[in-house]
């Protein structure tokens, strides 16, 4: 139990450590950080969400978020499609440049995770990818108990 524990929590660490490292160093290029592919990314699956979808989606505060889009708002990338004065759930839309980035930003996550997968079988991915998704539903079944 101990070192199932031991690996389970520095492999996690690890990850999330290698995964902003990757997004950081791939981004340099455009001038954006890691927070920011999540958002362009995200909105370019969608179409288009509020910043209170964005934070569920990308498991940011909403302060993080509301940062990112304030700075992508005033580089281009985003628009708001309304006039609301209420921010927080207005549509938000990738305009021309944010569309064109985020695709290069689609193509260098399938980059990166076609070369993570190396090695391992689509059985096995699938296997993967279902625990770890279970394994998330139920951490955070434990942590409904602590409260927001």
């Amino acid at each position: 139990m101990q070192d199932r524990y031991k690996t389970f929590t520095i492999q996690i660490a690890k990850l999330s450590r290698f995964i902003r490292r990757i997004k950081t160093e791939e981004m340099a290029d455009l001038g954006l950080k890691s927070i920011h592919v999540s958002c362009l990314y995200y909105l370019y699956k969608a179409g288009q969400m509020t910043a209170a979808q964005l934070c569920d989606m990308c498991e940011e505060d909403k302060a993080a978020v509301s940062r990112s889009l304030l700075f992508l708002e005033d580089e281009g990338y985003v628009a708001c499609g309304t006039t609301t004065k209420k921010r927080y759930n207005c549509p938000l839309l990738l305009t021309a440049k944010g569309r064109a980035t985020a695709e290069v930003i689609n193509d260098k996550i399938a980059s990166v995770l076609a070369r993570s997968n190396d090695g391992i079988s689509e059985s096995d991915l699938e296997v993967f990818y279902r625990c770890l998704d279970r394994v998330s539903e139920n951490l955070q079944d434990i942590c409904k108990k602590y409260g927001d």
